[in-house]
């Protein structure tokens, strides 16, 4: 049975905002990407699964329990860190931080005091004067000082410098091979494919596209770019191309001289041979990266 599961997920503000029959499944010891940018609903999905509102159609279930019923219960298993932190400024962090330890009944602080030091926590200062990075390390450390075997990650660098983007992206790794279980949502793109072994895009809150991760960065399907010496052996190569079906022209740019190519890659040899009858400045590859995969769903000028 999968630790988390969303299943027909329905919750309907008005205006083309919320969520609409989100399906998908988290198994465990998995690390599950939910990639899209601010305002497609994964924020709307997560406060589903951690039971802070209840769906008008759908379920979501943690552990094999509904987690709007079951609510109290699946907290004990749960480390939830949120993508906006609201934090008693009244305190210090110290303060908030041996008051989640007594809300926990955690009375080893060995594990919070590692979480400290591996995130450079400084928790003494009052939070009301507390910068976001800083927040955003007192917000990871309380998420996970329990030791939970499942967490629930909404934009989890949001206000952390590059160094320590670096740094949280190991300790997912280091969680990953504990066996944990984990939804990573974000809309930064390298976070997702370092972590990732399947990955969700919702869009407008509809999800778009679900798939495992290594199909996506060994895909069949390659594409090179090829500069030719002139305008025609250029012109040659396009209208051969005609005639063959060992590739496909993807665009050219006949100022350049320049051709992309999809090629499969069952037919790259006869892709190499084909080219080697042209006279070329050069070929190279060009990585698909999650990115273009992304984009093919947004329009680019739209995503934030």
């Amino acid at each position: 049975m999968p630790v988390l599961q969303v299943k027909n997920l329905t919750k309907d503000y008005g205006s083309g905002r919320g969520v609409f029959d989100v399906t998908f499944n988290v198994e465990k010891g998995e690390v599950y990407g939910f990639l899209g940018p601010n305002g497609a609903g994964k924020t709307t999905t997560i406060r589903h699964i951690m039971g802070f509102s209840k769906p008008q159609k759908g379920h979501t279930i943690v552990n094999g329990q509904d987690s709007w019923k079951y609510y109290y219960n699946i907290q004990r298993t749960l480390g939830y860190l949120p993508g906006e932190i609201a934090l008693p400024e009244h305190l210090t962090g110290t303060q908030f931080i041996k008051m989640m330890a007594d809300l926990r009944k955690i009375s080893n602080m060995n594990y919070t005091n590692t979480l400290i030091k591996r995130f450079e926590l400084e928790p003494s200062g009052g939070l009301k004067r507390m910068s976001l990075g800083m927040k955003r390390k007192l917000a990871i450390v309380t998420a996970f000082m329990h030791d939970p075997e499942i967490l629930v990650l909404d934009e989890p660098t949001s206000g952390l410098d590059p160094v320590m983007q670096e740094i949280f992206i190991e300790f997912i790794k280091t969680e990953k091979r504990r066996g944990k279980t984990i939804l990573l949502s974000s809309h930064i793109f390298s976070e997702v494919d370092a972590t990732c072994d399947k990955i969700s895009i919702i869009k407008d809150g509809y999800l778009v596209s679900s798939f495992v991760a290594d199909d996506l960065r060994h895909s069949q399907s390659k594409t090179y770019k090829l500069e030719f010496s002139d305008k025609s052996e250029f012109e040659r190569f396009c209208s051969d191309t005609k005639e063959q079906s060992v590739f496909e022209i993807a665009s050219v740019k006949e100022h350049r001289n320049q051709a992309n190519v999809h090629v499969n890659d069952n037919n790259i040899n006869g892709f190499v041979y084909k080219v080697s009858e042209y006279k070329l400045k050069f070929l190279s590859e060009i990585k698909f990266t999650l990115e273009d995969y992304f984009m093919n769903f947004y329009d680019r000028k739209k995503v934030v």
